[in-house]
């Protein structure tokens, strides 16, 4: 019997991602399936954050061909962000800039509304801060568009009514158990429509979903529909990663709800450090002399898995840290303190490249041109003379 819980909208215990593949059915990467990615290889891959997909081999076949592929990963705008949040869109920055791909964003304010005890002006707040996070990210705006659910509805509502046919609520029940209320029980159709927007704004390739494992139950009903839909669209690929570790350890998320509070993007270097120092969760010994003598484990220490996650970019010094920290030679609050200033490092650079001024401003290049809604949304009133 499983002792932990992955689903779109919870996450429970210990989780153990080998049987989560057994369930969800997806592949493990392999080496050579890693050594078609641009190189040098992005370390959320080499590192196996990034560490089983579905139809991962079609998206890189037609990159590497120089065809039109595509990105999606998304944000559910229910506060603010933190760093578990914000990696997979620097991922999905690492294919824009190395195989010119289009990215596409959506910000699912309603799949919020309907799943949490929040208003639509205070998840709309939080949609205005995120979106500031996500574009600090530095995307290119002719590749990139942001949508979001309630602000392009006029685009997302008329593929999901589509699409909605082809979902019955048995296999809505069946993937994600009973919905709560009717809004929730639609939502897979609006997230398919997210997942296979880009094809049809560019006509029919390969996309690639890089998310958490617990948002694969998305990704597989899209691939279900995609299969029955008259569009020529193709199933969405899909590149499932770990989830980073919560500084109080025991294999779940980061999350701001824990006790051991999450590290927000906004967090000044202070601020890391006090969390890293309180909460992190230590694989040293006991007292200076036992670590002295015994070495630490970094495969449980937080400091180091935040590191190796994606706050450290050499393997070369990730190695020499875990060597020392096993013999000893490194002791817990210095690896706590070398992991804080990393992260501390990579937010300030963050927290500089955040947009300013307006927010309509900031988000029109990066919204649908009218050219592409055009492409997708059905002109009910137009390409018929008038009738007397």
């Amino acid at each position: 019997m499983d002792d932990f819980t992955v689903t779109p909208y919870t996450v429970e215990g210990d989780v153990d991602y080998d049987r989560l593949l057994d369930q969800f059915g997806a592949d493990r990467l392999t080496d050579e399936q890693l050594q078609n990615f641009p190189h040098p290889t992005h370390r959320l891959l080499r590192r196996r954050v990034f560490y089983a997909g579905r139809d991962v081999d079609r998206f890189t076949a037609a990159a590497a061909r120089g065809e039109t592929v595509s990105v999606v990963t998304g944000r559910g705008p229910s506060g603010p962000m933190h760093l578990g949040h914000v990696y997979p869109f620097y991922f999905a920055k690492y294919l824009q800039d190395e195989l010119g791909a289009y990215v596409y964003i959506p910000l699912s304010d309603d799949e919020k509304y309907f799943s949490k005890d929040l208003t639509f002006d205070e998840i709309h707040e939080y949609t205005r801060q995120n979106v500031r996070d996500i574009l600090a990210v530095g995307f290119d705006p002719e590749r990139t568009r942001l949508v979001v659910d309630t602000a392009d509805a006029d685009v997302v509502y008329p593929v999901a009514a589509e699409l909605a046919k082809e979902l019955t609520p048995a296999a809505v029940e069946a993937t994600y158990g009973t919905p709560p209320n009717v809004g929730l029980g639609f939502y897979p159709a609006v997230q398919a429509t997210h997942l296979l927007l880009p094809q049809l704004v560019h006509g029919r390739h390969p996309t690639l979903v890089p998310i958490a494992v617990d948002q694969d139950p998305h990704v597989r009903v899209c691939r279900d529909i995609a299969a029955k839909q008259r569009h020529d669209v193709e199933k969405p690929a899909a590149l499932l990663s770990r989830f980073l570790p919560r500084l109080g350890g025991g294999g779940g998320k980061m999350s701001t709800s824990d006790d051991a509070p999450g590290i927000l993007l906004s967090d000044d270097r202070e601020t890391v450090r006090e969390k890293v120092q309180r909460h992190a969760y230590s694989g040293g010994r006991d007292d200076v002399d036992a670590h002295r003598e015994h070495g630490g484990d970094p495969t449980v220490d937080v400091a180091y898995q935040l590191l190796a996650y994606f706050f450290e970019e050499s393997d070369e010094t990730l190695d020499r840290l875990a060597a020392d920290y096993r013999s000893g030679e490194l002791l817990s609050g210095e690896l706590k303190a070398y992991a804080a200033d990393r992260i501390a490092d990579f937010l300030e650079g963050h927290q500089r490249r955040r947009p300013e001024g307006p927010i309509a401003d900031v988000v029109e290049p990066y919204r649908l041109t009218e050219a592409e809604r055009a492409r997708v949304r059905p002109d009910v009133f137009g390409g018929e003379s008038d009738r007397e």
